[in-house]
């Protein structure tokens, strides 16, 4: 499966298994396994959901925005369950609005998520973590 490291932007070609113990970026030799999610704009962000085998969930947020920042801690403890089996990652609507009219983010946070490079699912509003991994897992 390609994978795109979230640490050099390189695409990976990772063997498809039910857990990993080790799996190192090809290019800059960074772990694969990172959870943390990677900030997209408008400059990588079709290189990410293109170039991805997994689902790509995106975090649609701004700063100024509570209710994203109360559920930035849930995202990114989703996102720790979910190594090489879903790329999380976050958009700052302030920075890249055209990202957010493309896809047509009214309300934020937003989470969407994309599977063979197409948007499959989307829910608006804060969630936990528990509700994140169980969209998520619909999608692995």
């Amino acid at each position: 499966m390609k994978v795109v490291c979230p640490h050099c932007g390189a695409v990976n070609n990772v063997p498809v298994k039910e857990s990993y113990k080790k799996a190192n970026c090809g290019k800059c030799k960074q772990s694969l396994l990172d959870t943390h999610p990677v900030s997209l704009d408008s400059s990588n962000f079709d290189h990410f959901i293109a170039n991805s085998d997994i689902p790509v969930v995106v975090d649609f947020w701004a700063p100024w925005c509570g209710p994203c920042r109360m559920m930035a801690p849930a995202f990114e403890a989703a996102a720790s369950q979910f190594p090489l089996k879903a790329l999380f990652a976050k958009v700052n609507t302030e920075e890249a609005q055209d990202l957010g009219a493309r896809y047509g983010i009214r309300s934020i946070p937003t989470i969407m998520i994309f599977k063979n490079g197409q948007p499959v699912h989307q829910v608006s509003g804060a969630l936990d973590q528990n509700s994140i991994a169980q969209m998520v897992s619909q999608f692995i």
